[in-house]
């Protein structure tokens, strides 16, 4: 009953007219337009009110497929394999939503994505929201499309149970892959409910099916409650690095990812899947499974940061649920954090 009411209020209040625009709508000269190296650029503040146009990530032009493209950006509106509180079927939309205030260029990195790759939103997987392992293979139907048109992927979800697919996709081109993993939770249960496909499976089976290699895997911020004291031991044994939340307290995180980097080192395919909860819920409430003592949004911000160096061929932000943040601070927070993944790839320019 609760959160029927939120949702009511949620999609009477927020979501109105911030349904995706067709493929054409950026041909307006007053839209997001192209740079002098005819990269996508974002829609500026200046030509149309930030509150005002059409929703995209970033304020970019809209395309159907990854063709011209080096980063795809695109959402996976999945919550069918959520344990707790759904609404991570919002979150693409309303990530996009929020993703108007984004602007092209970090301050603090110095780094300029638009001018460094061509980047559009090519919309939303075609999920089935009835069937959670169709789903699954139509995101990674949708990842192989993205690299095989040879455009890096950037997924927006949805719960962490889309990740899996992602990983499968991946394997396919680059092998096992390193993996940076934020999260409250290992997501390494063999099944829930009988089922081996859930949010909270995801890891045992891409492990399993030998899409990470487990010696560059690297889980941060796990923590809170569990059911026994060897809930994470699971990943150690298999190779993985656990670094839980309390070793994260009252402290920079860039000298642990410098040694991050160099574990994994500059050549080895790498992935950063990036779980909101990961984040305290006092910066990142609007998720369905939040925990206490979690990473600060700096942090946060510093993880994402620390993989510039890396050999990344993708990242995703997963599980934020606008429902349970109506204020859509999460939202925003995320794509933040999405744009210092633009911003961590490969031959991201830096200016001065």
């Amino acid at each position: 009953m609760g959160y029927s009411l939120t949702l009511l209020v949620y999609e009477a209040f927020k979501f109105a007219g911030d349904i995706l625009p067709p493929s054409n709508i950026y041909r307006d000269s007053t839209m997001a337009g192209q740079s002098k190296d005819n990269f996508n650029q974002p829609l500026g503040g200046n030509q149309m009110p930030r509150f005002a146009g059409q929703a995209s990530f970033f304020r970019l032009p809209v395309q159907d497929d990854a063709t011209g493209l080096d980063v795809a950006l695109l959402g996976m509106p999945v919550d069918i394999g959520t344990s707790n509180r759904p609404g991570t079927r919002f979150g693409p939309r309303e990530i996009r939503t929020e993703s108007v205030l984004v602007r092209p260029y970090g301050m603090a990195t110095q780094a300029a994505p638009f001018d460094s790759f061509q980047v559009a939103d090519i919309g939303d997987v075609a999920v089935n929201p009835y069937n959670l392992l169709k789903t699954v293979g139509a995101i990674e139907s949708a990842i192989d499309d993205v690299l095989a048109a040879g455009a890096k992927p950037i997924s927006v979800g949805g719960d962490h149970t889309c990740t899996l697919p992602v990983l499968r996709s991946l394997a396919k081109v680059h092998g096992p892959v390193a993996l940076i993993h934020v999260d409250a939770h290992a997501d390494i249960n063999d099944e829930m409910f009988g089922e081996k496909i859930a949010h909270g499976t995801v890891f045992r089976r891409a492990i399993e099916e030998g899409l990470i290699e487990t010696n560059k895997m690297f889980q941060i911020g796990l923590r809170a409650t569990g059911y026994a004291a060897d809930d994470f031991d699971w990943s150690r044994e298999q190779g993985a690095t656990v670094i839980t939340a309390e070793e994260c307290w009252y402290k920079s995180l860039a000298p642990m990812m410098d040694q991050i980097r160099e574990s994994i080192g500059p050549d080895t395919p790498a992935y950063l899947t990036f779980d909101i909860d990961g984040l305290d819920p006092s910066v990142a409430p609007g998720t369905g499974t939040p925990e206490p003592g979690g990473l600060s949004a700096s942090q946060g911000l510093e993880v994402i940061r620390g993989c510039y160096g890396l050999n990344l061929v993708g990242c995703d932000l997963m599980e934020v649920s606008p429902p349970y943040d109506t204020t859509g601070n999460t939202s925003l927070l995320a794509a933040n954090l999405l744009f210092e993944m633009l911003c961590s790839l490969p031959g991201c320019i830096r200016r001065s």
